[in-house]
């Protein structure tokens, strides 16, 4: 069974608990573990953490400053997708070390992307300067890790 849910919503911290729930309700048909549930509230999270404080520093007042979530769950793995379309990443491989943080002086610790890694199966991050940012995760819900099919 396929069912999927697309929101988007504005990159402003207040937004952020609204999406871990979001998430975690258009999971719960799944009968997530506490576990399970946590660990995408946990994900999401950070992804639109992310988004909000890194995507549109200095972004025009008149200008739209947007993220969007897609969920789809295909049988028993859910895939989410943030995405926005802020000032990019210039190094994806060097955003995505542990403890590396653009914003130091702001109180990040650096580790949201290691703490995606760790929460869910599979993390994939696109990014184009000047165009935005999709981070892409998958987690297989239920008892067994949730494996890339080798091509």
């Amino acid at each position: 069974m396929k069912n999927e849910m697309k929101m988007e919503f504005d990159a402003a911290a207040e937004n952020e608990g609204f999406a871990r729930v979001a998430a975690a309700a258009f999971v719960t048909p799944l009968d997530p573990t506490l576990e399970e549930a946590a660990d995408i509230k946990t994900a999401v999270s950070e992804a639109v953490t992310n988004a909000v404080i890194h995507a549109y520093p200095d972004w025009p007042a008149d200008q739209p400053r947007k993220v969007e979530m897609k969920c789809v769950v295909d049988g028993d793995v859910l895939s989410i997708e943030i995405a926005d379309h802020g000032i990019g990443i210039p190094d994806v491989e060097k955003a995505m070390e542990p403890l590396y943080s653009t914003c130091p002086d702001k109180d990040r610790s650096g580790m949201g992307f290691a703490f995606m890694e760790a929460f869910m199966d599979d993390l994939e991050v696109e990014s184009a300067v000047g165009q935005g940012t999709v981070v892409r995760m998958k987690k297989k819900l239920g008892t067994q890790p949730f494996l890339e099919e080798e091509e």
